[in-house]
């Protein structure tokens, strides 16, 4: 098989792939920042999800139940940010940190055991498409139908606009918020036991590679839309599996250096959007509600 092959045979599937548990982070902290919350812990829950996942599938050999542990397991760690944040009214970046780090200690201790277990994971379809895909996939319409043209959705979006005017409007404010951290835990936490379970079908201390705090920064490049989380996450889809096939090609360039091009392309375009939105106040999208967070 040649260079040109390699690289390009199959790049679709191969970027979907890799942006499917990006992609259900960056709907979680979508959907948390909707409701006027930043969370720096993505990363822990995608740590725990990913431990949690792997090793429900190691004990019970189902994958689907690989995913609903680590989807659960993602939102119990969020509950942890939600008491920090709401109940005792912490700083939000102090306690998205601290969720970080519990997460990501937590999974080390956890998956000592788990090195080296061997999982079968999902049975591709059709294309080379697995189910984790496909659900991905259709979570972004649910939830962008659902945001933005529901009762529940507005209210979630008055809540993160103003507390104060939803208040006054009869919304029950407390349990939107709470509901949009513990959702987006659930989703980051299912991100990870995606990448462990199906992407990767191993696990790794650290293995997320701070994919959660990607998440973070393309929230802002996805305008805070549902809908376009998924050419956000495609991005870095398509630059990791770029570079995984440059190192399968043998290229010149060192194999720590195209390790980072997702990163670096992530980056290059979250620096865009920052400067194109400080030009056009007002046009990005975001809820109101986060300057709150910033004004603390």
């Amino acid at each position: 098989m040649s260079g040109v092959d390699i690289l390009f045979s199959g790049l679709l599937v191969s970027a979907i792939r890799s942006a499917t548990p990006l992609l259900f982070a960056l709907l979680g902290e979508c959907i948390t920042q909707r409701v006027g919350k930043i969370n720096l812990g993505v990363e822990g829950q995608m740590l725990v999800g990913a431990v949690a996942g792997y090793g429900a599938c190691v004990v019970s050999g189902n994958a689907w139940l690989g995913l609903l542990a680590g989807a659960l397991a993602g939102a119990l760690l969020s509950c942890v940010f939600a008491l920090l944040t709401v109940a005792a009214e912490a700083n939000a970046f102090a306690s998205g940190l601290a969720v970080w780090m519990l997460g990501a200690g937590l999974s080390a201790y956890a998956g000592t055991r788990l090195v080296g277990q061997p999982i079968e994971g999902f049975t591709p379809l059709a294309g080379g498409l697995t189910p984790t895909i496909l659900l991905a996939l259709a979570l972004v319409p649910l939830i962008g139908l659902w945001l933005y043209h529901t009762r529940s959705g507005l209210r979630w979006r008055a809540v993160g606009e103003s507390t104060a005017s939803a208040r006054a409007a009869g919304i029950a404010t407390w349990p939107v918020v709470v509901g949009g951290i513990v959702v987006g835990g659930l989703l980051s936490g299912l991100g990870g036991a995606a990448l462990s379970v199906d992407y990767t079908r191993t696990w790794a201390e650290g293995m997320t590679d701070g994919r959660g705090l990607v998440a973070v920064g393309l929230v802002i490049v996805a305008r805070w839309n549902p809908w376009l989380t998924l050419p956000a996450a495609l991005l870095f889809g398509l630059t990791e599996a770029l570079s995984l096939r440059l190192q399968a090609a043998d290229s010149a360039i060192s194999a720590h250096l195209l390790h980072t091009l997702p990163y670096l392309v992530s980056l290059l375009v979250f620096v865009v959007t920052c400067i194109r939105l400080r030009a056009r106040p007002g046009h990005g999208g975001a809820p109101a509600g986060l300057q709150a967070v910033f004004d603390r």
